[in-house]
């Protein structure tokens, strides 16, 4: 199964419609969907290297604009679910210590997990739940998504044939290592937090 969606993948990277798909995938990434973009932007610049920079743009602005819609998500939606559930719960007090702890760290924590595979719709959303300053958070997130993004297709140019070579050959463990680095990446939130 894993083969299969590697090669699904593949070949939607020479797609015509492959940087709106990016661009909509990294998108949602940053607000709603679980889907890392990182499953097209490797086909895609091992598909067509010269497009390295074109891709880690697309998925730069894609993911930062749908950060705003996570933060919003945040902002706008804690007042009505969230508030009266932490109420419910005894747990108001406790939010607004972690409140706190988060804006003081916030810059760090968005830089952070823009960096990670850690899903960063947690981090989006919890801004806007803290309300973080949104230029701190917008600077913050260009930043990280942009380091990820272009130095992940920056080496994906360089190594080219051979880290596909890589990367097909160790596929299983390539992902189990994503998942490792993933679940490590929740436990320095948490324990940061």
């Amino acid at each position: 199964m894993l083969q299969r969606t590697y090669d699904w993948a593949m070949a939607k990277a020479s797609h015509r419609n492959a940087y709106p798909i990016l661009a909509l995938v990294a998108f949602v990434e940053s607000s709603v969907f679980p889907l890392p973009p990182d499953i097209l932007i490797i086909p895609m610049v091992l598909a067509t290297r010269s497009s390295a920079w074109r891709v880690a743009a697309v998925a730069t602005a894609a993911s930062v604009i749908g950060g705003f819609l996570g933060y919003g998500i945040g902002a706008l939606l804690f007042d009505s679910v969230g508030r009266p559930l932490l109420d419910f719960y005894g747990y108001a007090q406790d939010f607004e210590a972690f409140q706190v702890r988060y804006n003081d760290w916030g810059a760090w924590i968005v830089l952070m997990a823009g960096l990670t595979p850690f899903p960063y719709k947690v981090i989006t959303i919890a801004s806007g739940v803290t309300h973080l300053d949104p230029v701190v958070f917008g600077i913050s997130s260009l930043v990280a998504r942009g380091l990820r993004f272009y130095i992940e297709c920056a080496l994906l140019w360089w190594f080219g044939p051979p880290i596909r070579n890589f990367i097909e050959k160790r596929l299983p463990l390539l992902t189990v290592l994503f998942f490792v680095l993933l679940f490590g990446s929740f436990l320095v939130i948490r324990y940061l937090l």
